[in-house]
């Protein structure tokens, strides 16, 4: 017998409807603002919509700074850092789920431990490494630290440890090593929560703005979180808002496009997390 979808009470989806307006706010705002003139920004009371849009706002903003390199730098540091903490965090997840080895679960409590290390205590040590490596103001410092990161290997370390234990002996008897399990066995099992984790840390890489800051200097090196305060002080005093904002709108897109491909998988991945816990 099919069960009964479960309705929720109206107030919820207008408590829901509220919280999604308020949320979307900010951003609609920010996108109306790139569109409107200089003059149309400073009026008071502030107008909503603009007189006639201003498409050419973003031309404009993508001049007045090396947006090109910025995009650059942020998109093939953020691709590979992500790439690669979901690659370690993975590795590292199967062997603490299902490979025995000595002292397995001290290891895994004094990795699951650094997660309580706040970043900012981890900046000056490893700005000192970076330096020592002779990375500094070089791609290396831009991707290698932020993909060691332990909150992949708790989430995934979870997520495999639920794989179905007939799967794993069947390909153990059919000849498979753990690498092939992993890639052929577990990962297909886990896309969904794999998925999420991939736009956080992509989310995360992508929006990084202290770490590029401190490790480069040069400004082909930067990234575009520091591409938008870099074209804020370009225009301090001549109160360019609009400009600012069609920047900022550029800067988000790429992640409006990322979350867009990946939202069924995001969701069943968070649906899982929420089941588990």
């Amino acid at each position: 017998m099919a069960s009964r979808p479960v309705r929720a009470h109206p107030a919820t989806y207008v408590a829901l409807l509220i919280a999604s307006g308020a949320i979307a706010l900010p951003f609609f705002w920010m996108v109306l603002t790139s569109l409107k003139t200089g003059a149309e920004v400073m009026t008071f009371p502030p107008k909503w919509l603009p007189d006639a849009p201003q498409w050419s706002n973003y031309a404009a903003a993508w001049r007045a700074a090396p947006f090109g390199r910025f995009y650059l730098n942020s998109l093939m540091t953020a691709t590979a850092s992500t790439a690669l903490q979901i690659g370690l965090g993975g590795l590292m997840a199967y062997a603490f789920a299902h490979v025995r080895f000595p002292a397995k679960g001290a290891l895994l409590i004094m990795v699951l431990a650094t997660m309580m290390i706040p970043d900012e205590m981890r900046l000056v040590p490893n700005y000192l490494t970076v330096t020592r490596l002779g990375w500094y103001d070089t791609y290396w410092a831009l991707i290698i630290p932020p993909a060691a990161h332990a909150f992949p290997v708790f989430v995934l370390y979870q997520q495999f440890r639920m794989a179905p234990r007939d799967l794993l002996e069947a390909a153990q008897i059919d000849g498979a090593g753990h690498l092939r399990t992993l890639l052929q066995v577990v990962t297909p099992l886990s896309r969904p929560v794999l998925v999420a984790m991939t736009l956080f840390a992509f989310l995360g890489r992508w929006n990084d703005y202290l770490w590029p800051l401190v490790v480069t200097d040069r400004v082909a090196m930067r990234t575009l979180p520091i591409g938008l305060a870099y074209l804020r002080d370009m225009e301090a005093g001549s109160a360019n808002w609009h400009l600012l904002m069609a920047a900022t709108v550029i800067v988000v897109a790429p992640l409006l496009f990322a979350y867009a491909l990946g939202q069924r998988w995001f969701v069943a991945g968070l649906t899982q997390g929420a089941l588990k816990g």
